[in-house]
């Protein structure tokens, strides 16, 4: 008998650092969608790893938006923070495959060393780390660690890519198959000195513990797919298919962007705007 097709699963995944604009609403109801239009789950997760730029009341205030736009979602939600040991594992297993490696560096460290060399690569997120801690010897990177030193865990990106084995790929919806590039990232960081666990590890754990089986998210983060492929695969995680949807812009043809202080959907609704009018300024 042929396999019996996976239900569709789509999440929403925001970040409680300020409150929610159409630009979000605009991605909560293309996952929405996505899955009650195939008689799927849909289900919300808060991504709150980061203890300094992310507070509770704007996890309460995301519930709040979300429930007044009327969607709803399945199950209990996800909080990131209350997960830290799930990521922990996650990072020991890469670590005893040898994937793993403390970065001792600061951001001055390492800009002095761009500087030093004259040039860097650059990938997705700016210009690639130039290796500096890769190269230390192991009694010195175990002789600083147990000084208490600040370190950062990045991936060996190309020993990552030699135990991947063959090209790496994902589902596109509406193109196909798109081949990967992990190694434009270089070797990424995947748990911060101030941080337990980076975003590509905890979005990457918590798809494939949630069964997560299609990503409805914004363009901009297509490029993280590659990095996000290679984790899967170096993790044994199913690969989910993607579909990007282009970036909602606001009448300067700018993107939507809490930084640059995008209406949000609390000012909207006190402005006297309908859940219903909300929903269509945010379709489009």
């Amino acid at each position: 008998m042929p396999a019996r097709p996976r239900a569709l699963v789509t999440r929403f995944a925001p970040s409680p650092t300020g409150g929610l604009h159409l630009g979000h609403a605009h991605s909560a109801l293309m996952g929405w969608r996505c899955a009650r239009e195939a008689g799927g789950r849909f289900l919300l997760r808060i991504e709150d790893i980061d203890p300094v730029r992310c507070r509770p009341e704007y996890a309460a205030a995301i519930l709040e938006d979300l429930r007044w736009l009327g969607l709803d979602w399945d199950g209990p939600v996800r909080v990131q923070s209350r997960h830290l040991a799930d990521y922990r594992r996650a990072l020991d297993r890469l670590a005893g495959d040898g994937l793993l490696y403390p970065c001792f560096c600061t951001r001055a460290d390492i800009a002095r060393e761009i500087a030093a060399i004259g040039h860097a690569p650059h990938g997705p997120d700016g210009a690639l780390y130039p290796g500096t801690c890769r190269r230390l010897p192991a009694g010195e990177r175990s002789a600083r660690i147990a000084a208490g030193e600040p370190y950062a865990l990045r991936l060996d990106m190309a020993a990552a890519l030699r135990r991947a084995g063959g090209p790496l790929s994902f589902i596109e919806r509406g193109e196909g198959r798109i081949r990967c590039d992990p190694a434009r990232f270089g070797d990424v960081v995947l748990a911060r000195k101030d941080i337990p666990a980076s975003y590509h590890l905890c979005v990457t754990h918590d798809d494939a513990s949630q069964g997560v089986t299609l990503v409805t998210r914004a363009v901009d983060l297509r490029p993280a797919t590659d990095l996000h492929r290679l984790l899967q695969a170096l993790l044994g995680w199913p690969a989910p298919h993607y579909r990007h949807h282009p970036l909602l812009l606001g009448a300067d043809g700018r993107r939507l962007s809490k930084r640059d202080k995008a209406p949000t959907l609390a000012a909207l609704r006190e402005a006297g705007h309908s859940p219903e009018a909300v929903r269509a300024l945010a379709m489009g």
